[in-house]
């Protein structure tokens, strides 16, 4: 059987529940659905760290931020370790990147194992963007999303048809700070979008990191990201309301035009014959809060930031319109196309093809925990401390470990141990937590097992602060 060709549409920030096959009351985005409705839904895909570059540089490598050295967003990557890409190309693939590499530039931190690639210099611009590429620099003029895209469907239009190709289109939006298309700049206008139920979380059942983290949307979004000074004199909770509409409304318009884009891109391979010899597979790098617990941004292990949305498309095996609820993390991307493309999985690689998934088999031995941990101790910004986690099916369990000593791009300022323990099940929004409650104390224990176990498979090293048996 011939080898699939590979579509992977990578965006960034972009909330599985801002999808309106994941459910989402927020918007319709029918040509993302069309991707699930045609394929598979991933209803349980999370990251291994909820920030960019090291959630990029699990999905390139398939290993966790401890093997592949993206720890923050100040340490970047080393291309020449090994990637899917370069594999494939090994294996007669062409190889291309367009868009948002967000991995460092120049030297060892160019992209590696692309026949051709032209990316956004770290976040971009949303307008007129300066692509990179080993041939230099140039200025494309438009809408970056639409100019990406255009760029995907010239190199799909100038394939060698003798040959699979693997296509990576890597989104900048719905990254910070929001800017629409002129095409959607009217979407919303006198609507109000629905809040979510946690936008007034007062934080009573967290411990500090909740309450101490700057990304409230009514205090700490800024005049940029609103487009607009903020209304003197407006009190709570009209304050909060006024920019949460803001913030939300721009937001949805970037993803607006992706989703137009994502259906210009699924029409290009039905013109070109190629649709049932292409998986098309979608996702993001995490997710995002969209008002959800009063916040916007990511890095907590709290569900919106932790769930990326996954959806794939391919005719040959996957059975249209199913889904499942397997857990299948970042850290599976890089086997899962390997072995798509008829290749083995490299020694390095700790992830797990998600190929039996996608035809709808689940071995007996798929996972059920996963390993969680971000590092960036209280950047400057979004002030989050670095913490350690395990999620079940039914539990998670976190860890604020108190430095980031060591790390680079983390703060060395100390802060108190804590941890959280939530019931997934009857607690879903995670509002309440059950450490210290006696009822809890043997899923207390069994979860700090399991992270303990996690960490060692996984080979990550002890976090810093001591850590005593309960």
């Amino acid at each position: 059987m011939t080898a699939p060709n590979l579509v992977f549409i990578l965006s960034d920030d972009h909330a599985a529940h801002a999808i309106s096959a994941y459910g989402s009351p927020l918007m319709p985005t029918p040509n993302l659905d069309r991707i699930a409705g045609e394929g598979i839904r991933f209803d349980a895909t999370f990251c291994t760290n909820a920030l960019c570059a090291p959630s990029r540089a699990s999905i390139l490598t398939g290993t966790y931020s401890n093997v592949n050295g993206v720890r923050t967003l100040s340490t970047h990557f080393d291309a020449r370790q090994p990637s899917f890409p370069e594999l494939l190309r090994d294996a007669g693939y062409q190889t291309w990147l367009i868009g948002k590499w967000h991995l460092g530039h120049g030297g060892e931190h160019d992209p590696r194992g692309f026949d051709s690639w032209e990316i956004l210099e770290d976040q971009g611009e949303y307008w007129n963007p300066e692509l990179l590429s080993a041939d230099g620099r140039r200025t494309v003029p438009g809408y970056t999303t639409t100019v990406l895209t255009d760029l995907a469907l010239e190199r799909i239009a100038r394939r060698d048809p003798d040959r699979p190709f693997c296509l990576l289109l890597w989104h900048k939006a719905p990254h910070r700070s929001w800017d629409p298309d002129i095409a959607h700049l009217k979407l919303f206008d006198g609507v109000d979008v629905p809040e979510p139920p946690t936008l007034f979380d007062d934080y009573a059942g967290r411990g500090r990191a909740a309450h101490e983290a700057r990304m409230r949307i009514g205090r700490d979004l800024n005049e940029r990201d609103l487009k607009a000074p903020w209304p003197a004199g407006l009190p709570e909770p009209d304050r909060t309301r006024w920019a949460y509409q803001s913030y939300i409304k721009d937001y949805l318009r970037c993803v607006a035009s992706i989703d137009d884009n994502t259906g210009r891109l699924l029409d290009a391979l039905d013109d070109h014959g190629l649709a049932a010899d292409t998986v098309v597979a979608y996702s993001s790098d995490q997710g995002f809060f969209l008002g959800d617990h009063g916040w916007y941004d990511k890095r907590f292990m709290y569900e919106e930031s932790l769930r990326m949305p996954l959806m794939v498309r391919y005719p040959r095996e996957v059975a249209s319109g199913t889904s499942t609820d397997a857990m299948a993390l970042n850290v599976d991307f890089a086997p899962t196309f390997l072995d798509l493309a008829g290749l083995p999985t490299h020694p390095r690689m700790q992830g797990r093809s998600l190929r039996p998934l996608l035809r709808g088999e689940r071995p007996a031995d798929w996972r059920t925990s996963m390993y969680y941990r971000y590092w960036e101790h209280l950047d400057g910004s979004h002030h989050v401390p670095a913490h350690v986690g395990v999620r079940t099916a039914t539990h998670k369990l976190v860890h604020y470990y108190g430095d980031g000593l060591g790390v680079p791009g983390a703060s060395e300022v100390r802060t108190e141990p804590e941890w959280e323990l939530f019931d997934l099940a009857a607690d879903p929004a995670e509002l309440t937590n059950r450490y210290d409650d006696p009822d809890y104390g043997d899923v207390r224990r069994e979860l700090r097992d399991e992270l303990e176990r996690l960490r060692r498979e996984v080979g990550d090293e002890p976090w810093a602060a001591p850590r005593q048996d309960v």
